[in-house]
C-alpha cells in the first residue's frame, strides 16, 4: 500500500479501533502454488499489550495457505466512500477516495484445538455480546458438547504482526472548509452519503483541531 506522510496510521490505540470495529478480514499468502486469499473475523488478543490477532480458518484453508510456512498478510479495512470533486470549492479539482486500512504481516503461529477452542468462544462471545439474549458457544452443556465436536474442522492461529503498514485518508491535506463541507455531504441524503466515513473522518478531525 503506497504511503504517504499525512495518510500514515501509527497510533497503536487506533490500530486496535480498527480491528475491533471492522473484525471481517482478508487473509492472503504467496504460497508454493501461487496466491491465495480467504476471509475470516479477527479479534483482538486483549491479553496482550502488544497487538495480536486472534482467528481460525476451516479445514484445509491451513494447507492452502501453507500457515506457519511463511509470512501471512491480513488485511483490515474500515469505512470508506467516494469524495466528489463537486463537493470542493476549489477549481480545478478532481475527485478521490476517503479510506481506513491496515495490513498486518507476519508469520502466525497456530494453536491447538484447547487453544482453539477458547478462541472461538471468545470469538462468539465478542459478537453475540451485542445481542439482548446472547447465545454463548459455552452457554448450554449441548452447545460446549457441539463445540468440542466440530472445533477438530477449524484452524486457530495468532498472529503478533512484525510488520504494519497503515493508512487512515481522511482529507487531512484539505483545509477546514473543504473538510466542513465534505462532512456535510457524507452526513446528508445523497448517494454518497455515509454514517460509517463520517464518524471516522469526525474522529480525525476533531483529534486534529483539537491539538492546534
Amino acid at each position: 500500500m503506497r504511503q504517504n506522510p499525512s495518510f500514515t496510521l501509527t497510533d497503536p490505540a487506533e490500530l486496535k479501533r480498527l480491528v475491533r470495529e471492522n473484525p471481517w478480514a482478508t487473509f492472503v499468502s504467496s504460497t508454493s502454488n501461487g496466491l491465495v486469499a480467504s476471509h475470516y473475523p479477527v479479534i483482538l488478543d486483549e491479553t496482550r499489550e502488544e497487538l495480536t490477532l486472534l482467528s481460525h480458518v476451516g479445514r484445509p484453508d491451513e494447507q492452502l495457505h501453507e500457515l506457519g510456512e511463511h509470512e501471512l498478510l491480513v488485511i483490515v479495512q474500515g469505512p470508506h466512500g467516494y469524495i466528489s470533486s463537486g463537493w470542493y470549492d476549489e477549481k480545478p479539482a478532481v475527485p478521490t477516495w476517503n479510506f481506513i486500512a491496515a495490513h498486518f504481516s507476519g508469520v502466525p503461529e497456530l494453536l491447538s484445538d484447547e487453544e482453539n477452542l477458547g478462541v472461538l468462544a471468545r470469538l462468539v462471545d465478542h459478537f453475540e455480546g451485542e445481542l439482548p439474549e446472547p447465545r454463548r458457544m459455552r452457554g448450554t452443556l449441548a452447545d460446549a458438547q457441539y463445540a468440542e465436536r466440530i472445533v477438530s474442522g477449524t484452524v486457530g492461529l495468532r498472529l503478533t504482526p512484525t510488520r504494519v503498514v497503515a493508512k487512515q485518508k481522511m482529507s487531512q491535506n484539505r483545509p477546514d472548509h473543504i473538510v466542513d463541507a465534505i462532512l456535510g455531504e457524507l452526513g446528508g441524503d445523497g448517494p454518497y452519503a455515509s454514517a460509517g466515513l463520517l464518524r471516522e473522518m469526525q474522529i480525525v478531525h476533531d483529534r486534529r483541531r483539537a491539538a492546534r
